[in-house]
């Protein structure tokens, strides 16, 4: 016989049961046993208060039913009782955009280090610009810069193969700038263009562009047309190819950028103001005319794969650059890369030179 939840008020009898069994009425126990049959919690207690009554006790006050007790491991002797595990439930508030997620491998809060969680403190190296080499092909070389420097018995030209490849870094120097959210940064980038493979010319480096720069970044988090609107960046960028006489080019610039984010896209705009140097010294005045005064870079992050582009133009001259690229996974941060240019100042030697070029490699992304 099993009794469930039975009143305090029939413990004495049901105690007494077994001692007086022979002196018991059957009618009793059938009746006990009858009430414990019953499987609805408030009918079983009205039957045991209905016996209490009829022989004489005042039934107690119904309990409240118990909340079962959490299940415990199998125990040895001697061990104590261990909860099993409880499977965490999902919190709704904390669920996840796939979106978001699928684009966590990349976010500006993590490249610029905008927040607590993706600080890493000072003079670290970081990724800045990405790090590439490719083997090109260019449309039409220019010859131009360099016949004033050619012997007159050299009949070689420029090859239209070259391997281009691009490296540079960041440091963070002042993190949280007189207590404030605000981050000062140098950087540098370096592009070179290679004419390894052009024997009758000694397979010299045509250009190297030298470019370091010092950036103040701060956090952003707002809304504009639907993304979020991460950071601003204001530099001071020097860029310069390291040459004399009339291969020289260089130019200063400050400039203004922000950082806009929407889910697997995220956008950089940046204007710049060319800081003017004295005549006798700019060996390339008209720069602006060709590179611009502002441009767009957009990366758009899928599976691993990641697709972008820059657009550069002064609208005044109609004059510009666009950039395309695509890089697929190979092993880890090391991606393949295929690149596409059109339009002027893929080198400062070339400012003021249409170039086309397309070219495949690898790119080392993280």
């Amino acid at each position: 016989m099993h009794l469930k939840k039975i009143p305090a008020a029939l413990l004495p009898l049901l105690f007494a049961l077994p001692a007086t069994a022979q002196q018991t009425p059957p009618s009793i126990q059938q009746q006990l046993g009858d009430c414990s049959k019953l499987v609805e919690t408030n009918a079983r207690l009205a039957c045991f208060d209905r016996l209490a009554v009829a022989h004489g006790a005042t039934p107690a006050a119904p309990a409240l039913e118990a909340a079962p007790a959490p299940a415990v491991a199998s125990m040895t002797p001697g061990q104590q009782p261990t909860a099993f595990p409880v499977k965490p439930q999902p919190d709704p508030a904390a669920s996840v955009d796939p979106v978001v997620e699928a684009a966590a491998e990349y976010t500006m809060a993590g490249h610029w280090e905008l927040d607590d969680k993706h600080r890493r403190g000072t003079f670290v190296f970081r990724p800045h610009n990405p790090n590439y080499l490719i083997a090109a092909r260019t449309y039409r070389p220019n010859e131009a810069p360099y016949e004033p420097f050619r012997a007159a018995d050299f009949t070689g030209k420029l090859s239209h193969a070259e391997l281009q490849y691009q490296l540079g870094f960041k440091m963070k120097l002042v993190e949280t700038a007189f207590e404030s959210p605000v981050d000062v940064w140098f950087g540098y980038t370096q592009n070179s263009f290679w004419q390894a493979g052009n024997r009758e010319a000694s397979s010299p480096f045509r250009e190297t562009n030298y470019q370091p720069e010092v950036m103040v970044v701060t956090p952003l988090n707002f809304g504009v047309f639907g993304a979020n609107l991460k950071y601003l960046n204001l530099g001071l960028n020097h860029q310069s190819n390291g040459q004399s006489s009339t291969l020289s080019r260089s130019w200063n610039r400050l400039y203004a950028e922000v950082g806009l984010e929407r889910g697997r896209l995220s956008l950089t705009g940046r204007v710049w103001k060319r800081i003017k140097e004295s005549a006798e010294d700019d060996n390339n005045p008209d720069i602006t005319d060709y590179m611009g005064r502002a441009e767009l870079a957009g990366t758009y992050r899928v599976d691993g794969h990641e697709f972008s582009a820059l657009l550069r133009r002064n609208f005044s001259t109609r004059k510009g650059a666009t950039q395309l690229g695509w890089a697929f996974p190979l092993a880890g941060p090391l991606k393949g890369y295929l690149h596409w240019f059109s339009g002027y100042g893929q080198s400062l030697i070339d400012y003021n030179y249409f170039q086309r070029t397309i070219g495949a490699g690898v790119v080392v992304q993280y």
